[in-house]
């Protein structure tokens, strides 16, 4: 199952959380077309600054657009020019107000995305497939990857009928839903038609919301109660107090015991007298 579904849907609400943040009711064909037209309007306007996703997130009168983008210089523009030019075409596709934010992509090397867009530009340059996975797969894992998996599909090297190609380094779990695995497609457009290519990339093992969520209350509690003081009333006392009734109790055993040896000779007299 993990090789069928899409690693990213398969792990969400588990590592991974949604990339569109709202909920609406009779109006979601409405919403749901709203932001297509937002990712179809930056990845049309922006070609060429590096973007891996694009998340959503709506309130009652802003709607907010995260921009996850390896080259933020491009994205802003010179005096933030080119930002400002965005907002204002989202705002005029989709009627409603705007903020656009802007995060960097530190290491571009190991996001799926951006590594397929990397293959298939390389594809459509004429490089060899072959030469542009190796490389990809070579970079990914200097730059920290623990596993790489690459596949490309489509004439290939100019064949006449299409094929499928690809490379692996490192272990890919894909089955695995702690595991943090990264995916992304991309498409070449060469004269002979188009080339596919998909990449998923293992960054290692994450731990679930909700188990970490759950851990750091145990640990507060628990540190809570370690830094309790012993009050006057606690534990202490009560062994104090619990002592003398244990002395108590012995004395008077020990005080039955002598009663019994002391009637025991008065009764071996009288029936010694009785008969």
């Amino acid at each position: 199952m993990g090789q069928k579904v899409h690693p990213h849907g398969f792990r969400l609400g588990y590592i991974y959380d949604w990339k569109a943040k709202w909920f609406a009711g009779r109006a979601y064909p409405q919403l749901l077309r709203e932001d297509l037209t937002i990712r179809r309007t930056i990845s049309d306007m922006l070609p060429d600054a590096g973007i891996s996703s694009v998340e959503i997130e709506r309130n009652a009168n802003l709607v907010t657009v995260a921009v996850y983008t390896a080259r933020p210089g491009i994205v802003i523009g010179r005096g933030g020019q080119r930002v400002d030019e965005l907002r204002s075409a989202l705002e005029a596709a989709t009627g409603r107000k705007i903020r656009v934010n802007i995060n960097e992509i530190r290491i571009p090397e190991i996001d799926a995305a951006l590594v397929a867009r990397a293959v298939a530009d390389q594809i459509e340059r004429r490089i060899s497939h072959r030469r542009a996975i190796k490389q990809a797969i070579s970079r990914s894992m200097q730059r920290g990857a623990q596993g790489i998996k690459i596949k490309v599909a489509g004439r290939l090297g100019g064949s006449d009928m299409s094929r499928r190609d690809g490379g692996m380094e490192g272990r890919v779990p894909l089955h695995t839903l702690k595991a943090d695995i990264d995916y992304g497609t991309a498409e070449a457009r060469t004269t002979l038609g188009r080339i596919g290519v998909k990449v998923w990339v293992y960054k290692g093992d994450r731990i679930p919301e909700v188990a970490a969520s759950v851990k750091s209350r145990l640990a507060s509690k628990e540190r809570g109660a370690a830094a309790e003081p012993p009050s006057e009333g606690g534990q202490q006392p009560v062994k104090e107090a619990a002592e003398p009734v244990m002395s108590q109790a012995k004395g008077a055993n020990k005080a039955e015991e002598d009663t019994e040896q002391q009637s025991r000779p008065k009764a071996e007299a009288e029936e010694d007298a009785a008969t």
